[in-house]
């Protein structure tokens, strides 16, 4: 069963202003302010208990992530649901932030690999933040607003800490590699092509061969996979067709393995704002089983889920 015992609070976390941009991180030259933001931050995380290896259906090369669903609403405050180890959520007493209200392309990040997540990246004001559970907020660099999408799949790029996927105005897809603090490598250019798509989602492995994956839905309501190949400069294969019939959700998102078989799964959100979940199988050629609701209305007061 997930364990919320971890649940800390924290008090105001200080902004950290960026004058410069980071040519390093974003490898451009283009210039960004950071906009007004809240001057306050709050965050506390959900220490997940995975079960033994043993108990998985499915046995991977990688840690398959255990996450909390996290949800921020338009005022800016995150409410955590911990998985129930069923396949279902629950919502904690207790918000789990504050101050929120600007973030963008907010993403879970396991820097240590073990398949818990200990903080986030987010984009407030054209600046990429990495923060540490409990910890304030640390400015990685600005420009960051040339991305209309950022995700973090969990390890893309071979090494033990997650890494950043991140597509630019153009259709472009650049991968960051993670150092196992926070901060990023260089960007690689993937492949462009990636503006078709209005979804992108994944954490950790879908066909059980120990590689990240994603799936990306396209305008025709078309869901695509991209299994990873644990390269840092070319981290997918070509994509292969799941299914159609993605248009009816507004949003999708995998914060790993919801219902403890090791294998990660995808939650989908319709316009209704109901939940569904589609439980992963370790099956390339069908990665996802059939929908089950997990929540029966109200999930479209977030306005992002991570």
């Amino acid at each position: 069963m997930a364990n919320s015992s971890g649940l800390n609070r924290t008090g105001i976390l200080s902004r950290v202003t960026v004058a410069a941009i980071t040519a390093a991180l974003v490898g451009t030259t283009t210039a960004a302010v950071a906009a007004d933001a809240p001057q306050e931050r709050t965050v506390s995380g959900v220490q997940q208990s995975a079960p033994q290896a043993s108990t998985f259906a499915a046995s991977t090369a990688s840690v398959t992530p255990v996450n909390a669903l996290y949800g921020v609403t338009n005022t800016g405050v995150i409410w955590g649901y911990t998985p129930s180890g069923q396949g279902g959520l629950t919502r904690l007493d207790e918000n789990s932030g504050t101050g929120w209200n600007y973030s963008k392309h907010i993403n879970q990040t396991d820097q240590s690999g073990d398949g818990r997540s200990d903080g986030l990246w987010d984009v407030t004001g054209g600046t990429l933040y990495y923060t540490k559970w409990e910890n304030a907020p640390r400015a990685l660099g600005a420009g960051w607003g040339i991305y209309n999408k950022l995700l973090s799949a969990s390890n893309t790029g071979g090494a033990a800490a997650d890494d950043l996927l991140a597509r630019d105005s153009a259709g472009v897809l650049w991968h960051y590699l993670g150092f196992g603090n926070g901060s990023l490598d260089r960007r690689v250019k993937i492949s462009a092509g990636w503006g078709i798509y209005n979804q992108l989602a994944g954490k950790g492995d879908l066909t059980s061969d120990g590689k990240a994956d994603i799936v990306a839905r396209d305008g025709a309501g078309v869901l695509w996979l991209y299994k990873g190949t644990g390269s840092y400069s070319a981290p997918f294969t070509s994509r292969t067709r799941i299914s159609a019939g993605w248009n009816i959700y507004n949003s999708l998102v995998s914060v790993g393995d919801i219902n403890y078989d090791g294998i990660t799964d995808l939650i989908a959100r319709d316009t209704t704002g109901a939940l569904y979940l589609y439980k992963g199988t370790g099956n390339a050629s069908a990665p996802l089983q059939g929908r089950v609701k997990i929540g029966t209305s109200g999930w479209n007061g977030f306005k992002q889920l991570f």
